[in-house]
């Protein structure tokens, strides 16, 4: 499992509206969530999601950008930002076995998937807190994501 302070696993994706997601490149300068969602058949994910989705506006106000991954197929894929409105990057036909390797999240045996993890990065790609779920429950969510960060701010203010 990563823990504070270690510097994200440089991992590449492909991207729904085409090209590639860099992780953590792409999120370099900005404080950073990665989700990991077990796949658009999941209703804990489509809620996660669409929280995420509802909440742009303060993300963008805080300097915050999300990005979710999973092993889903890209038509999957396709329909869940479609139908969740998602402004965020999101990679799909991740390995789910060689991401666990390197990043320790879950994997769930059938179907094959991603259990929902979610990481918080500083600008420079550090993980700031992890959250590892081994089902369905336990996740990240806006809100959180949302406090923690004003909270780290709060302490390079002082």
């Amino acid at each position: 499992m990563l823990q504070n302070n270690d510097v994200f696993p440089a991992l590449i994706f492909a991207r729904v509206s085409g090209g590639e997601i860099h992780l953590p490149a792409d999120l370099a300068g900005w404080f950073g969530v990665v989700l990991f969602h077990r796949g658009s058949w999941c209703p804990y994910c489509n809620a996660q999601l669409a929280a995420f989705a509802r909440a742009a506006d303060k993300f963008a106000a805080e300097g915050i950008k999300v990005v979710s991954v999973s092993v889903d197929d890209r038509e999957k894929s396709e329909m869940l930002v479609e139908q969740h409105k998602l402004g965020f990057p999101v990679a799909y036909g991740a390995n789910a076995r060689a991401v666990s390797a390197v990043t320790g999240a879950f994997v769930n045996d059938d179907p094959v998937c991603l259990q929902a993890t979610g990481f918080i990065l500083n600008p420079e790609g550090r993980v700031v807190t992890a959250v590892y779920s081994t089902r369905a429950i336990g996740r990240l969510m806006p809100d959180d994501v949302l406090g923690f960060v004003r909270h780290l701010k709060s302490l390079v203010r002082k």
